[in-house]
């Protein structure tokens, strides 16, 4: 027994000895290649990057393709032809802000809440017609005991806690709402869904059928996710061709359009004269900080 014992200690002082003398970091050759890249990414490193601590590495690891331009391009362009006419260019805080969700989803809450109507009204038992008086005797009838015909347990008495007529609005900053509007329109120019016109925007005939010759010629109808049109007045041809095209899209003029309008379909068609008037209107947290500047 002790013989074996001692070829078996040979043994392994003889693989230890080999180990040693060919691994130069024992720590990396008993690590599996799987464990030491889990904290690591699937690509390797390339060879021509170098592994020291550059210590300009905080002034060069701004990309400057990833700032924030000062300008944006958009093209402009005819009605109903979309000839490409020119290019114009509009501030980066009006058509090229970040996305924000939590702002558009105020935003549209703020809106719906604003527009119910709050009417629902039902009267209590004292705005019943009739008299106060008790029904029948407290007791001695051999029936439930009972107050007033205006009760809410008979029928035609009052409404135990009914509606009435309230207001659902809620209070929303004007400079965060302005920004939803801005963050929406935004959003359509990065996706390539805001289409600029030039201003008077009409058609020459006042049918449907040609409209819908329209949005499908540039892929705008139904199957592409309908689209919006904003007027920045009243076209007499234009609204007559759409008002019976609602399956294809709809067309608003802008003192009728809201954030929703600009997130709903597909994309937005807006001419000019409307888009300019969106941004002066709601650029109220740009103006104050220009103001406070000067």
């Amino acid at each position: 027994m002790a013989s074996k014992r001692m070829q078996s200690f040979s043994r392994s002082l003889k693989t230890l000895r080999t180990f040693n003398s060919t691994s130069k970091d024992p720590l990396t050759q008993c690590l599996a290649p799987g464990l030491s890249r889990s904290m690591a990414t699937e690509t390797s490193m390339p060879s021509q990057v170098s592994r020291e601590y550059d210590p300009t590495f905080l002034q060069t690891a701004t990309d400057p393709a990833f700032e924030l331009q000062d300008s944006v391009l958009t093209t402009i362009y005819k009605f109903p032809t979309m000839e490409p006419l020119r290019f114009e260019s509009y501030a980066s805080k009006h058509l090229h802000l970040p996305l924000r969700r939590d702002i558009l989803h105020r935003a549209v809450i703020f809106e719906g809440d604003f527009t119910r109507q709050g009417t629902a009204s039902t009267k209590t038992r004292w705005e019943i017609h009739g008299s106060h008086r008790k029904i029948r005797p407290q007791k001695g009838t051999g029936m439930a005991r009972l107050g007033t015909r205006q009760s809410p347990m008979l029928k035609g008495g009052g409404k135990s806690f009914g509606p009435h007529p309230r207001d659902f609005a809620t209070a929303l900053p004007k400079k965060m709402y302005d920004l939803a509007w801005r963050t929406a329109l935004s959003w359509r120019y990065r996706r390539g869904e805001l289409i600029v016109c030039e201003d008077g925007m009409d058609i020459e005939h006042p049918k449907t059928r040609f409209a819908r010759q329209i949005f499908e010629h540039n892929h705008w109808g139904r199957e592409d996710g309908r689209s919006l049109v904003i007027t920045g007045s009243f076209k007499k041809n234009l609204f007559r061709a759409l008002r019976h095209a609602g399956e294809d899209g709809r067309v608003q003029m802008v003192k009728e359009v809201d954030v929703k309008d600009l997130l709903e379909l597909g994309r937005v068609i807006i001419e000019k004269r409307a888009l300019d008037e969106i941004l002066s209107q709601h650029q109220s947290d740009l103006v104050s900080k220009v103001r406070s500047a000067v």
